[in-house]
């Protein structure tokens, strides 16, 4: 087997050919995911945002999970559909979406099938070894805050997923590239200096939708989980002064386990783990009608801490 190179080692029309025939095989941490495609998106999107992942080349590759991008046909439409083991667990979607479905569909594998972690729908970066998750419902602007906050020199553990060891109250990192939608696609572009943007998919059930490449610093630390120390609840209100308040410590708990995945898998275990989080944290709603205003915010409780 051969050693680990960088995704960008190969070129783009290499990438786009192995991706066509038998896939590669990617290190996504903390998984490796066997991938394959015919679609020329898909290959686009990998080579602009997991140039610097691993790419493991070799007979016998283990894989977490085989999954597949692939063109389908239904009544004069060309259409794609996500693929895990043979299985279409998603109803096809326009094939111009068919990076988008690819980062879709990898989240679904791990809040599906990992449940050796408690598995919260947050946001979650880290700064001087404490972090902070972010749960929020779509429209909120929590991915927009999160990737500010990665650009900002927190250090991004995931955009979409809290991996909680139910043990050790430790979360794992799996980050990947940050998923922005319509004006927010603009905002960051403009704060990103240098990182790459991936296809953008337009007219989907969540509108545009671009992703953003993990900071170097983030998938260099991507071995390294960190402890929580904060639970902020952020909402974006256009033009609206910054203000902050106390969530109670009782509804945050409430809310976390409403926004895990899995919850019901770990049952009494999986409460208590919870609630130890909640407990160790410090838990605030945050509204904000500026970036720069939250980023300043953000800064100044970190060095309280």
């Amino acid at each position: 087997m051969s050693p680990p190179a960088s995704l960008n080692a190969l070129t783009p029309s290499e990438l786009a050919r192995r991706l066509a025939n038998d896939g590669i095989y990617l290190r996504v941490p903390p998984f490796v995911m066997h991938i394959r495609s015919p679609i020329p998106v898909v290959a686009e999107g990998l080579h602009a945002l997991y140039g610097a992942h691993d790419w493991l080349d070799g007979d016998g590759q283990f894989a977490d999970f085989h999954v597949a991008v692939l063109t389908r046909h239904r009544l004069f439409k060309k259409l794609c559909s996500f693929d895990m083991d043979g299985f279409e667990p998603f109803t096809p979607l326009a094939h111009g979406e068919a990076f988008a479905f690819l980062e879709w569909g990898m989240n679904w594998c791990v809040t599906s099938h990992c449940h050796n972690w408690l598995t919260i729908h947050s946001a979650v970066l880290e700064k001087n070894g404490r972090a902070v998750l972010l749960p929020a419902p779509p429209g909120s602007g929590k991915s927009t805050l999160c990737a500010a906050l990665m650009l900002h020199g927190w250090r991004l553990l995931s955009d979409e997923m809290a991996l909680l060891d139910p043990v050790t109250g430790l979360v794992t990192p799996a980050p990947r590239p940050v998923s922005l939608k319509n004006a927010s696609i603009d905002v960051i572009r403009q704060r990103a200096r240098g990182l790459n943007f991936g296809p953008i998919a337009h007219d989907t059930l969540k509108g545009t939708v671009a992703h953003m490449q993990v900071s170097p610093d983030s998938l260099a630390r991507a071995h390294v989980p960190a402890l929580p120390a904060w639970v902020i609840f952020p909402k974006f209100a256009r033009d609206a002064p910054l203000t902050v308040g106390d969530h109670p410590k009782s509804r945050a708990l409430v809310e976390l386990a409403s926004n895990s995945f899995n919850h019901h898998v770990h049952g009494r275990a999986g409460f208590e783990a919870l609630a130890r989080l909640i407990e160790r944290c410090a838990c605030h709603d945050l509204s904000y009608g500026s970036l720069d205003d939250a980023l300043a915010w953000f800064d100044a409780l970190e060095s309280r801490a």
